[in-house]
């Protein structure tokens, strides 16, 4: 095993972060299109204790996962990428400004002096900015990939016509006939459903008093339990370069390449986050066999939890990494994970353990969904070779 950190400190992170609380969000069992949702106050306040929770970690000097050379008080916008799926009523999207808020706080010190010699803060006491790429979900699949995704489609057909999940489907059922009446009306009990079912429960359960007081105590756990299985069926697969694990596979490059970069001395990126939902995550501990030593990581990350792949340097000059998971309020700290077994790899093995199974650009999502007209893809041609990826018409 490899030292997850050095003495001189991290060469820097790699984060995946989960938006915070929202409204309501139906996503359709048979295709996982959504509808919009919105951010809450709540979910404002989750992001920015995240932030504030990833500055202790990462931005205090006295901190033993300090990234080297980073500016903690005055933002640097060179040491930082940021990207955010903008779609979904923004939830995604303001959930990355609520972190950033708490990442880097409002300061004085980030006043200027005018030719004038008067002093200048920015308002709300020194409002920091930082940019963030809002990636559209017409644009670049990258973020939403199962959207659209047509093999997508038939691997959740798969799903629900497999063994285990009509076993558990038939277990649940006595569940799903207990919880009926305290579902919004249009919310089928149906167990392809479960995501909806627990959703809605999980929502009344955080927004609504009376909802609250009225749902018998298990109800919540349970629809958890059942959502958790549904979930961790539909967006992982047993092999790894699966549509089931498309979630993870079209970021993987991002991650790659965010990781491969900060070894480079001329390089300026310190730290880079991916705000997105809970998908990805899914996703990374199932290719990077993370559920085979923590099992209970498997299924839904919490709001605002945030995995950081922490990028360091031993004696010897080799860059290695180490994955940790904060799942949201319920953890204080993070937890450290399983890379393939160990507490922290080679990046190299790492890039080789993971880079077969990506998907780089919009063509090759295409070749993989087999989609041909939507989010891009009707600008390629697929027709000459069916085993080869498209080119430009």
């Amino acid at each position: 095993m490899v030292n997850t950190t050095s003495a001189a400190g991290l060469l820097g992170v790699v984060l995946l972060a989960r938006h915070g609380d929202r409204l309501g969000y139906y996503q359709d069992p048979t295709t996982y299109n959504s509808n919009q949702s919105y951010i809450t106050p709540l979910g404002s306040v989750q992001e920015h204790q995240l932030g504030s929770f990833l500055r202790e970690t990462y931005l205090n000097p006295s901190s033993p996962s300090y990234i080297e050379g980073i500016n903690t008080d005055v933002v640097d916008v060179d040491q930082l990428f940021v990207r955010a799926d903008s779609g979904g009523g923004n939830v995604v999207l303001d959930s990355a400004y609520g972190l950033l808020q708490g990442l880097y706080p409002p300061t004085r010190s980030s006043a200027i002096t005018l030719a004038n010699g008067s002093t200048v803060t920015g308002p709300l006491g020194g409002y920091q900015y930082v940019p963030v790429d809002s990636v559209e979900m017409t644009q670049i699949p990258s973020l939403t990939s199962w959207m659209d995704c047509n093999y997508f489609i038939f691997h959740l057909n798969r799903v629900y016509q497999s063994a285990s999940y009509l076993q558990m489907a038939e277990t649940a059922g006595p569940f799903l006939n207990a919880v009926t009446p305290y579902l919004g009306s249009g919310i089928s009990n149906n167990f392809t459903n479960m995501w909806n079912i627990y959703d809605y429960i999980n929502v009344q359960s955080i927004h609504n008093k009376t909802f609250y007081e009225a749902l018998p105590p298990t109800f919540l756990e349970q629809a958890r339990y059942y959502a958790n299985f549904v979930q961790q069926a539909v967006f992982s697969d047993s092999v790894s370069n699966s549509v089931g694990n498309i979630g993870i596979r079209t970021l993987l490059p991002e991650i790659m390449w965010s990781l491969g970069n900060m070894t480079e001395g001329s390089n300026k990126v310190k730290l880079a986050l991916t705000q997105v939902d809970y998908k990805p995550f899914i996703g990374l501990f199932n290719v990077t066999n993370a559920t085979l030593t923590d099992p209970d990581i498997s299924g839904i990350a919490n709001y605002a939890s945030v995995v950081a792949l922490e990028l360091s340097q031993d004696a010897a000059g080799e860059a290695s990494v180490s994955m940790k998971f904060k799942n949201g309020t319920d953890d204080k700290e993070f937890r450290q994970l399983a890379l393939f077994g160990n507490t922290s790899i080679p990046l190299n093995t790492f890039v080789k353990n993971l880079a077969w199974i990506t998907i780089n650009s919009t063509n090759e999502w295409c070749f993989s969904c087999n989609q041909t007209t939507l989010r891009g893809c009707s600008v390629y041609n697929f027709s000459n070779d069916p085993f080869i990826n498209g080119v430009t018409r």
